[in-house]
Formats: structure tokens, sequence, C-alpha cells
């Protein structure tokens, strides 16, 4: 792509003299900030501003400020600034999209991270709906605001002043202008004591003293509702700090970021092989992730023994703290790594006692697992049970230990590597021939430029029933999908708050499938009436109208047999052929939580046998009359994973692949509906019938690990179907809990649910069902 100016005359022949020549000047600096493509969006949103018609000053803001935004946090986000800002544009009035233009670079440069100035960006869209009058004067405070406030904390504190002051404009903008006694109080409860972008520079020199080499963090910020931020984490080899931290105690803010992110650059250092977690239960995991962090902290304490002193300070625990195994699990981990510390503990002993002996073999980390899993056998004599959510490390430096544990792609070179551009591999999609004739890559390994596609599969010559792609191939991640979620406590959405992760469906044995088929065939043969009664019907003729297409023969020779006998005519001579077809696409949304793997009281057969015998009937019946349909199904492990599995999509026919993959259908996690649900609802936006149908079916009411609040996923999904219906979309529930009468009629609708009291029915019940919805 060029990168010449003149090469945009034709977009650009609109603009103002004064804001071309802006442009010219401001140019060359662009041109070393952005790449041809960021030079295409910044040139394109001068354009979008232009046509807005809100005067010259916004156009000439977009050209000042927009490289500045760039240069704090990527030209990625530029995108993203203009859409926000033509969203703003019927909300509010260009003075005020001005001033979010103007102090941009200062949100930029003080957040940090182009993902919290994409929340900062919602929460400006969102703040203007709760507080217009209170927008201008903030973004003027917006300097010193972020000066003393996280993301979250100056969210709460506009949305407190937002929902004080609703219909007092007036208190509204000496509130959001820092006048009022109340604002100042707000916001020194909300004041965090260091914020990560005051001190990122003196970290970065710190860790580069350190270890010689550069490490790459980015700030995070926690929970926008609570004080609570995330622990701080690696991903993706970044390590990921909490945008601000209090002091601990007599400790200073600034003491804990250090400990932070040298334990986390301990980690990138010394871990040279991934920890298999495969085998080992959480309580078995929590016991060795202490130990782990136990070792990398000694093999950093040799090289820098002034490390134990900084960490040693923010471990807290006591030998008096004995109540739940988070007790001592913090207790061995200030026993391992402060000499000083006493403890009597029999357990706590012995883990000292172990490591103390494997000094000599810490540079593997298999010595962590062996210690690890011994002494969580000695600790079950306690008889204390393990609780995953609460039996946490309080050290606040200490992260989350995702990095080290083999749960995806571990690459050391990448970890070594960590935070420079590595070139991306390309993924080409080939036939049958050019795979079969390339020979020179066949056992190419991860690292390979070039990854071949196959989009069937292909079997070897001695045909054993598994294909190439099976023996080789490596499944595809796609890119996760975030939704926001609704808030029913604080009445506003949480933006791009639970992540939906496509997962390729499992094949099964076909032979499951057949053998439904021949079960219910007296179901199947039943229901052949009503199914050929819903066919299309072909051509209907209206008679008998004033106006329509064509003439009706017969009755215009009676009427001119009237005329020729004196009467007065019938007007009504015209008539009009209508095709009668069906307009509808469907979606069956399937709950695939661990739920589903009881067995049916009285029964030998699962709940989710049973969903699958109700699919197959069912997609049966759809795929006779012609329908185009899809089935997914989904479960959930917390808001950042929400398993989404595509059994049979729109476009594919209802063949041997999706019936296998209905066969492999397997049942796990929880039940995070809403956001299955807009997943699901984004797919049937996509279809262009004029009647979409999406039904769903569950065995039990909305619930997750890391929600406590029975009502808050019930009143997400509500909203969820909400949003369904104002897109066009009418969402159904079939429910085998027989006590969903108590919350299901609230989520979907009086009418738009039925409970299923006998399970065992639900094979005959949906095809009749389906049936009647698409009349």
């Amino acid at each position: 792509m060029s990168i010449n100016l003149d090469d945009y005359k034709e977009l650009l022949e609109d603009l103002e003299p004064e804001s071309a020549e802006l442009l010219s000047h401001a140019w060359p600096e662009a041109v070393k900030i952005f790449s041809p493509r960021g030079l295409d969006n910044y040139l394109k949103g001068i354009s979008a501003l232009r046509g807005l018609g809100r005067g010259r000053s916004l156009v000439d803001c977009w050209i000042d400020e927009t490289p500045l935004v760039a240069k704090e946090i990527g030209e990625d986000v530029i995108g993203d600034l203009a859409t926000s800002v033509l969203t703003l544009a019927s909300k509010t009035s260009g003075a005020v999209i001005e001033l979010v233009l103007a102090t941009s670079p200062t949100a930029a440069k003080r957040l940090g991270d182009a993902q919290l100035f994409q929340n900062y960006l919602q929460f400006l869209n969102t703040l203007i709906a709760q507080a217009p009058r209170g927008i201008r004067p903030m973004l003027s405070k917006l300097d010193i605001l972020f000066g003393q406030l996280t993301l979250g904390g100056l969210r709460r504190w506009a949305m407190w002043g937002a929902h004080a002051h609703r219909t007092d404009y007036e208190e509204q903008i000496k509130y959001f202008g820092l006048e009022s006694k109340e604002s100042l109080a707000i916001l020194q409860k909300e004041r965090k004591g260091t914020l990560f972008v005051d001190i990122q520079r003196r970290i970065n020199m710190y860790l580069r003293a350190l270890w010689g080499r550069d490490f790459f963090m980015k700030p995070t910020s926690g929970d926008f509702e609570t004080r609570e931020g995330y622990k701080p984490f690696i991903e993706n080899y970044f390590i990921h700090l909490p945008d601000a931290y209090d002091n601990y105690g007599d400790i200073t803010a600034t003491e804990v970021y250090r400990a932070a992110a040298a334990h986390a650059a301990a980690h990138l250092v010394e871990t040279r092989e991934p920890i298999s977690a495969e085998g080992l239960n959480p309580m078995q995991m929590a016991v060795i992730a202490v130990i782990e962090d136990a070792r990398i902290e000694e093999l950093a304490i040799r090289r820098f023994p002034g490390l134990r002193k900084t960490w040693a300070a923010l471990h807290s625990a006591t030998p008096d703290m004995d109540v739940t195994m988070g007790d001592y699990l913090n207790r061995l981990a200030r026993a391992l790594l402060d000499p000083d510390y006493q403890d009597s503990d029999n357990w706590i002993v012995e883990g000292r006692q172990l490591f103390a002996d494997a000094q000599d073999k810490l540079d593997s980390h298999k010595i962590s697992w062996n210690i690890g899993v011994q002494l969580t056998y000695s600790f079950w004599d306690k008889n204390i049970p393990f609780n995953i959510r609460t039996d946490q490390l309080t050290a606040p430096y200490r992260d989350d230990n995702r990095y080290f544990w083999e749960f995806e792609e571990f690459d050391l070179n990448k970890s070594l590597s960590a935070g420079y551009d590595a070139p991306k591999q390309i993924r080409k999609y080939v036939n049958v021939m050019e795979f079969a004739n390339e020979v020179e890559v066949e056992t190419a390994g991860d690292d390979a430029q070039e990854i071949w596609v196959m989009g069937t599969e292909f079997f070897p010559y001695e045909d054993n029933g598994i294909s190439y792609n099976e023996m080789e191939g490596k499944e595809p991640v796609s890119a996760p999908y975030h939704y926001s979620e609704w808030d029913y406590q604080i009445q506003l959405e949480r933006p791009n708050w639970a992540t939906v992760q496509e997962k390729r469906a499992k094949l099964g044995d076909m032979q499951c499938i057949d053998e439904i088929a021949q079960q219910y065939k007296r179901e199947i043969a039943r229901m052949k009436f009503l199914l050929d009664a819903m066919q299309p019907q072909g051509t209907r003729r209206i008679r008998k109208l004033e106006d329509g297409d064509e003439i009706d023969i017969n009755a215009a020779i009676r009427s001119m047999i009237d005329i020729r006998m004196g009467m007065h005519p019938d007007p009504r001579i015209m008539m009009r052929s209508i095709r009668k077809v069906r307009d509808i696409s469907v979606l069956v949304l399937l709950d695939l939580s661990e739920s589903t793997n009881e067995k049916v009281a009285g029964q030998e057969y699962t709940v989710l046998d049973l969903t699958r015998q109700a699919t197959v009937l069912l997609a049966n019946a759809i795929d006779k009359i012609g329908d185009p349909f899809a089935i997914h199904g989904f479960c959930s492990d917390g808001r950042h994973d929400v398993e989404y599995y595509r059994y049979k999509d729109f476009d594919q026919p209802y063949n041997e692949i999706p019936k296998a993959r209905l066969a492999g259908m397997t049942g796990q996690l929880s039940t995070r509906m809403g956001a299955a649900i807009r997943h699901a609802s984004h797919y049937l936006k996509l279809q262009k019938s004029s009647k979409k149908l999406l039904l769903v079916i569950t065995d039990g009411e909305p619930a997750d690990i890391d929600v406590r609040d029975p009502q808050y996923l019930r009143h997400d999904t509500k909203k969820a179907v909400e949003e369904a219906g104002r897109a066009g979309i009418a969402t159904y529930c079939m429910s085998l809990d027989p006590r969903a009468d108590q919350y299901v009629s609230r989520i979907f609708g009086e009418r738009n649910y039925l409970v299923v009291d006998h399970v065992e029915r639900l094979p005959e019940k949906l095809p009749i069902l389906y049936a009647g919805l698409t009349r």
C-alpha cells in the first residue's frame, strides 16, 4: 500500500484548505508512527468526520491528536476510536466529541494498554447516556482524574455521580467538574495508592538491571464494580500487573510492584518446561504451585540475595492459622522462603525438609511435581477439605501460576524472546492432489511458516479408518468472541464481560444415531402425516380481486354476460398468484453442562442420552420439511471460557458428519446461558429468512462457578432473550427441570417455554413442539 498523501486525493477532496494544510504538516510524523494500514484508517477517519458536518475544528482535532494516541498504545485502536466518535455523534454535540478526541492522548498515556483504552471508550458511551451534562466537565478534568484513579475507579466515581444527580443537571455539572464536596469525597474513596503507569519505566529499568534483558509488561484492570483487581499473571509471555496497588501495611505500593514484577520475571527466566497437569486433582496442583513458586524464587535469590527480603516482607502467614487448607498453603509458602520463620507443624516441617534435600536438583521442575504430590498425600491425614475458590495464596505479589501449567502449547524460544514480533504462520487451503504431491514438508513442526489445510478427510492407502487429518492434523483455534453481560444490581451492562470460545466437536460412533432412528421408528411414522402437511403447497391463486396481477377469464365472461343482460357487473375480475413457501431458520441450542450426565429417575439412561435422542428426531423432522437449521451446544467454566460447539451449521447438509458429531456429544462444566444465547443469535442474524427461531433445550437454570448470586445469570439470560427479540429472533425454551416453573417464565416469557415433567417423553414432544412453533 502506498504511503504517499497524493494517492488519497479523491478521499480528501472535500477537505477545507486549512485542514488540508494542517494534514500536510502532520503527514511526515504520521508516516513514522503508522503502518500503511494504519495510515489508511487515519485518513478514512478524517473523511468520515468531515462527512458529519460538525465543523472544521473536529477534523483538525483528529488530525492532530490521533497520531499521539497511536504512538502511546498502537495503531490498532484507531478504528475503535473512529467508531466510538461516530457513535457519539448521534448522542452529543460536536464540541463534546472534539473534547473526547483532544483528551484521548491523555487517556492513552495514563491507561497504557490498548484493551484498557477500548474499555474507556465503551465507558464514555455508557456515561453519555447516564449523565449527558457531566461528560464535558469530566473530560476537562481527565488528567487530574487519571492521575488518581484507575479505569475501574473512574467508572465507579462517574456512575455514582450519574445516579445521584440523574435529574439535577446543575449539581451534575458541579460533581463532574470536581466542584462539589461529595465529588471530592468519592474521588478520595476510589483513589488507589500507586498507579502502574506512574512507575512502569522504573520497574522496567529494575528488571533490566537484574537480568540484563527486557521484559514486556501490560497493566490489567480488575472488576469494574469492586476495588479488587486481578492477580498478576503471565499470558503470551507478557507480564500483566494490576493497574494500581495500595500500600501493603508499612510496605509501599512501589515495593509491591517490584516484588510482583521480579517474581513474574523469575518464572519467565527459570521455567524451561511446563509442568504437566495430566492426572492431577486441584488439591495436588495447588501444592505443586507453592513448591514451584519456591523453586524459581530460590534460583533467583541465588543470583540476587536481596530478593529474599523483598518477597519475605509480603508474607503474613502465622503458625496459628490452621482453619483451612489455604492457611496451610500460605504457611508453607512463607516457610520455604523465610528461614527465620518458625513453624512446628509436622506438615510444614516435612515440606521444609523435602525442599532442603532437593537444593541440588532445583534446576528441574520435576522436583516441584514430586514434592507437591508427596505433600498432598501427607495432608490428607488432617481431614481438611480443599476449596479451589477460597484456598488461595494471599501474598499480593504472587501471580496465578497459569504460565507454567501445560494447558496450552508452551514455546521456550518464544518465552525467551517475549514481546518481539515473530512472523505469523500462514494457513493455506489446498486440494487433495496438492496435498498428495507435496512430500517435502510432511513432518513440518510447529515453527513451519506455512500450514496446509484440507477441508475434507484424507485417508492413507492402507485404510484403517483413521485419516491423516485425525492422525497429524491440529485443531485451529478460533478467535474468541466477547459479549456484554447485564448486572441487574447496578442496572448496567458489563462490557466484553463473557468470552465465548468455539471448540471443535468430537466425532462419535454413528451406530448410536441409527439405533435411535430404529428405536423411535413408530414416532417417526406417526409424524409423517403432520410433516407432509407442513410442506410448501406450491402456487395458490386468489380470485375475485379488483386489483391483481392478471385477468380471471371466467369472472370477466360473467361480467360481460351481466352487462349484456342489463345488470350491474361484478368489478372483481382480477386474480393474483401467490407462491406458498416456508421462510424460517431454526437454531437448536443444547445445554451440555455436567448435570446432563445424571441418570433419569428410575431409568438406566442419562439426560444427555435423551437430549441426543430428541435432537436426532427433531433434526430428521426439520430436514424432511426442508427448513435451514443448525444444532449448537454450550457449557462454561467461568466467564472467561464459555465453550461453544457447532454440531451442524445452516449451510451444511444433515449427513454423516453432523450425525457423528451428535454421537460424540458429552456433558461437562456449567451453564452460562446468556453468553451462549448471544452467540447463537449472532449466527441467526446472518440468516436471510424472514422468521428466525432459537430453540433452547436445558435441564436446569443458568449457573456458573464464578457466580454466587443465583439471580445474576437469570437476569442476564432474560436480557439476552430480549436482545434477540429486538433483532427479530423468537426464543423458546424447553426445560427438563421440574422446578423450572419458578424462573423460566420470567426469563423467556409466559408463552415461550415448556417444562417437560416426564423427561423420558422428551423425544416424542420435541418434534411436535417444533411443528406447532413453525406452523
